[in-house]
């Protein structure tokens, strides 16, 4: 079962809240995070290194000490003031249609230790060092995490009847179109039920954010081991996170580009793709859209190849259905088509191929292709949550690249101190 506690967000008044707020740190480089932020923009905290002219090494050392000198500021100048007690809040983000609500609370970091927190992504040590750098040197969690869990109707309830009121944020962010709402949740009672209900949750899952979880992870077993009079009650043993009701979530399709065919000519290519699949050119008839058309479903895949789009469904006995990674259509890509004709074997590291969430559109693969810059493109049947925690559940980790979470969190709606005086190593 999982831990949780509200706590007093560090968050703008809400007359700055549309200034402050932030797409994440990595969801831009930083020429865009530069000509995106305004002068009260949170990427000024997440992203320092455009405050030098030129932008400077996202790891040097003048970056960092730039993040904390200007979350000071930020704090100094009131565009960012702590709450007068511990809360939980409530986030809305809206995506065409359809609205999702998460409770924006701590969670405990012995949970991820413990495997109570449920992960299914591998993760890089360079990076978990990077976002724990920061972390210690804030003495913060500037940005969430985002977790799901198993639906719960007294939780719903609770979303239901709070979301009923008027929220403190109100807003649509210029440069997604997202909607994003906000509310605070400070009645004592309610505080109570939330924190007694969340103890009868069994798991949490992490969706987006596992080098962000795992630094939060470092971070408390770090500052623990530095204090002599550590409880496990100490606020260094939370951190931030979004958690949305499994049932909200919807898991958008995550896209292969290649740069070229591994020495094969087209027709060479086509050929050997019918090995392992039955493979059929899209005619205009079947084209609704001059981006091609979407993968129909699970083992069906849309490729763009000399300006033209294919349908290709691999053969029935080339994949495991008994397996729940063999059978993942990320999984049946790379074993017969990256791997076996184009030699990717390694999807983290091979300069050969790039990754295009689904966000952008078939319009964006045909688009690289087109241009020269890529040779084919794959398009994917969406994971279903349904897979991911299932995987999570039996202690598999997914290949890489293989969920992509629209929308994102929006940064700086809330940050959470740590609020002790563990000294960080140098």
């Amino acid at each position: 079962m999982v831990r949780v506690r509200p706590f007093a967000a560090l968050r703008p008044p809400k007359e700055i809240v549309e200034e402050v707020a932030a797409r994440p740190y990595d969801v831009m480089n930083s020429a865009e995070a530069a000509a995106e932020a305004g002068e009260k923009s949170l990427l000024h905290i997440t992203r320092p290194e455009i405050d030098f002219d030129p932008i400077a090494g996202e790891h040097e050392d003048r970056t960092y000490r730039k993040a904390i000198d200007n979350f000071c500021t930020w704090q100094e100048r009131k565009w960012l003031v702590r709450d007068s007690k511990p809360c939980y809040y409530i986030y809305a983000q809206r995506m065409g249609e359809r609205t999702q609500y998460g409770f924006v609370l701590c969670a405990y970091t012995g949970d991820y230790f413990n495997g109570t927190i449920k992960k299914h992504e591998l993760t890089r040590k360079d990076k978990e060092d990077d976002r724990m750098k920061h972390v210690l040197i804030q003495n913060a969690n500037i940005e969430p995490v985002f977790f799901s869990f198993k639906d719960n109707p007294v939780l719903a309830g609770i979303i239901e009847r709070i979301t009923a009121g008027e929220p403190e944020y109100d807003f649509v962010a210029p440069d997604d179109g997202f909607g994003h709402k906000f509310w605070v949740i400070s009645d004592d009672s309610d505080i109570e039920l939330i924190t007694k209900t969340f103890a009868a949750v069994p798991a949490f899952y992490v969706a987006d954010g596992h080098h962000r979880t795992a630094a939060a992870a470092r971070v408390g077993e770090y500052k623990a081991s530095k204090n002599p009079n550590h409880t496990g009650d100490e606020e260094y043993n939370f951190f931030m996170t979004v958690c949305f009701p499994e049932s909200q979530l919807r898991i958008m399709d995550y896209n292969r580009v290649v740069k070229d065919l591994g020495g094969l000519s087209e027709q060479e290519f086509l050929s050997a793709l019918s090995e392992d699949f039955d493979v059929a050119r899209v005619v205009e008839t079947q084209q609704p859209l001059r981006c091609g058309v979407n993968p129909t479903g699970l083992h069906n895949f849309s490729m763009y190849l000399g300006g033209e789009w294919y349908s290709l469904t691999a053969k029935p006995g080339r994949y495991d259905d008994n397996d729940p990674i063999g059978v993942l259509d990320v999984t049946i890509l790379s074993n017969l088509v990256l791997d076996k004709l184009l030699g990717i074997k390694d999807l983290r590291t091979d300069k050969r191929i790039d990754f295009v969430g689904g966000i952008r559109g078939l319009g964006e693969l045909q688009r690289r292709v087109d241009s020269g810059e890529m040779k084919v493109a794959f398009a994917l049947y969406p994971v279903s949550m349904q897979q991911l925690t299932d995987i999570a559940d039996s202690g598999n980790i997914m290949p890489p690249k293989t969920t992509w979470f629209e929308p994102k969190l929006r940064s700086g709606l809330t940050i959470h101190l740590l609020d002790d005086d563990t000294n960080s190593p140098s």
